[in-house]
């Protein structure tokens, strides 16, 4: 991250509402875990929401210990198939990468722990599949395809209550399909 100077000219940069988010999730991880009292976290939920800068929401999440490493994983591969289903616990930040293989991606099944689930996918040629499940929303705002788009259509009417599934990352010439599981 570069930087920079700010002024009248160059005005500092305002928190998207992905920062946001990710914040208020930390927040709730931490409470969690018995690092901030309730009073704490009402506070600091208030300075997030009501935060204009990065800055400010640092201050938010200024002493918060390191985020636990074990909520993120990997899953790379140059060729060949990358496959997830059944019974598998998703962490909470999730990165594939794939050159040339094939991607499936099942959660239909999975033990889902977090109430927000990133997963950055870096793709080169080659198709994936996300199936997630029925109540997920899903949020593919991030996400950069190549030569070929992404077949996702959203719910008509979205069921309340399940993980919002954050979809970012770039792909080739490969195509991403998502679907709602049907159960």
């Amino acid at each position: 991250m570069n930087a920079q100077a700010s002024g009248p000219d160059n005005p500092p940069p305002l928190v998207s509402e992905r920062d946001r988010d990710t914040a208020v999730m930390r927040l709730q991880e931490a409470y969690a875990e018995g690092h901030l009292s309730h009073e704490a976290l009402d506070q600091r939920l208030h300075q997030v929401l009501t935060a204009k800068t990065h800055s400010d929401l640092m201050q938010a999440l200024a002493s918060l210990p390191v985020e636990n490493a074990a909520t993120t994983s990997t899953i790379a591969a140059a060729s060949g198939r990358i496959r997830r289903r059944g019974a598998w616990r998703v962490p909470r930040i999730l990165k594939i990468e794939s050159a040339l293989g094939r991607v499936r991606l099942d959660l239909s099944r999975a033990v889902i722990e977090h109430p927000v689930i990133d997963i950055e996918v870096q793709l080169g040629t080659g198709r994936a599949s996300i199936t997630v499940p029925r109540d997920a929303i899903i949020d593919i705002e991030h996400l950069h395809t190549g030569w070929k788009g992404t077949l996702y259509k959203p719910r008509r009417r979205p069921h309340p209550g399940g993980p919002t599934i954050r979809i970012s990352g770039t792909m080739g010439m490969g195509r991403l399909r998502i679907r709602h599981a049907w159960r």
